[in-house]
């Protein structure tokens, strides 16, 4: 038997509890953990359990994510035979909205249809944890399950295997059947196929929401949950850039950060994670922040519990202030204090 996966990431989701990160982006190309892209994560995971054709589904604001994965060479899927797809969606109907929306892949069915794997892997693209889908995959035969669905105490994670088989039979006659979407056939579809549900005991991180990901991302600064999400034997793969090293100047001093590539740091960084060619100027304090790419910061500011998107300038003098419960935060591009009057 075939024991290959099929790869497909569903990255239609799209959250108003997260709006100011989704302004130009989809939920799937939200910068995380520095470096990171949320897609990354799902990605290197089916990419580590040996899947090596990878069909991505977005709808929503795609571009981004589009110019983060390429050809999809950092995750060693730009193949002669296989790969990286991407497959936007070619209408905007709502029935597209839900996870699993067979309507939507109907709309691409050959990739199904010319798929040589026995089982497919369906999954989110905005949970972050490091999973072994071998694993699913041997208990998915072993107890002889139509479906899969892996579950973080109880609770659905978006991640599904299937037979490809019986997935093409679903996509295929969905209008007959009943079932619109992968949901359905989970939650109505237990009297005519055998369910399955697979506990995962790791790391999970679902960011569906400002607060979810603002806590979540401070939660990488624990050594206990880093080293669950980035084992050496199951790495997490990203677009590399190609930055100088940070530089530190004498008046700098940064306690329990992750600092990225390219960053000059003239202030005080605590319990903070900044990422690439981001410069923070003399005598500013950032505590509990997330300074996203090419940030700049002025001198003599004050910044605890904030969210900088990429590309925000803070001018000299400046104190932004929020709190853990809800941060304060500052989109993409905008400009904050005296440099909007320059």
């Amino acid at each position: 038997m075939n024991m290959n996966l099929l790869g497909v990431i569903d990255a239609t989701a799209h959250s108003q509890d997260i709006d100011d990160l989704i302004q130009n982006r989809s939920m799937a190309a939200i910068p995380f953990g520095g470096r990171y892209r949320l897609i990354d994560f799902v990605l290197s995971n089916m990419v580590n359990s040996g899947v090596d054709s990878v069909g991505i589904f977005p709808k929503y604001q795609y571009r981004s994510l589009m110019d983060h994965l390429g050809s999809g060479r950092e995750w060693d899927l730009n193949r002669k035979r296989d790969g990286l797809f991407f497959f936007p969606s070619p209408h905007l109907h709502e029935e597209y909205d839900e996870f699993g929306s067979f309507r939507q892949f109907k709309d691409h069915f050959d990739y199904f249809r010319r798929s040589r794997q026995d089982y497919t892997i369906i999954a989110n693209s905005h949970t972050v944890c490091n999973i072994d889908f071998c694993k699913v995959l041997k208990h998915h035969v072993d107890m002889g399950c139509d479906v899969t669905e892996i579950c973080k105490d109880g609770r659905s994670l978006q991640m599904y295997i299937i037979k490809t088989s019986l997935l093409k039979d679903l996509i295929s006659s969905y209008d007959d059947r009943g079932f619109r979407t992968l949901n359905q056939v989970v939650n109505e579809g237990r009297s005519q196929m055998n369910i399955c549900e697979y506990s995962f005991k790791g790391y999970v991180a679902v960011i569906d929401s400002i607060k979810s990901y603002y806590q979540y991302s401070l939660d990488l600064l624990k050594p206990e949950v880093w080293k669950e999400l980035f084992p050496k034997n199951a790495p997490v793969y990203t677009k590399v850039k190609d930055e100088p090293p940070t530089k530190y100047l004498k008046s700098s001093y940064v306690r329990n950060s992750m600092i990225a590539n390219g960053c000059r740091i003239e202030g005080h960084v605590e319990n903070s994670i900044i990422f690439r060619a981001v410069h923070i100027g003399k005598d500013t304090v950032i505590k509990n922040g997330i300074i996203m790419q090419k940030s700049s910061i002025g001198e003599n500011c004050v910044l605890e519990n904030v969210i900088l998107d990429k590309d925000v300038k803070v001018g000299n003098h400046e104190t932004l202030k929020g709190t853990m419960e809800h941060p304060v935060v500052l989109r993409k591009g905008s400009v904050q204090g005296a440099l909007m009057k320059s």
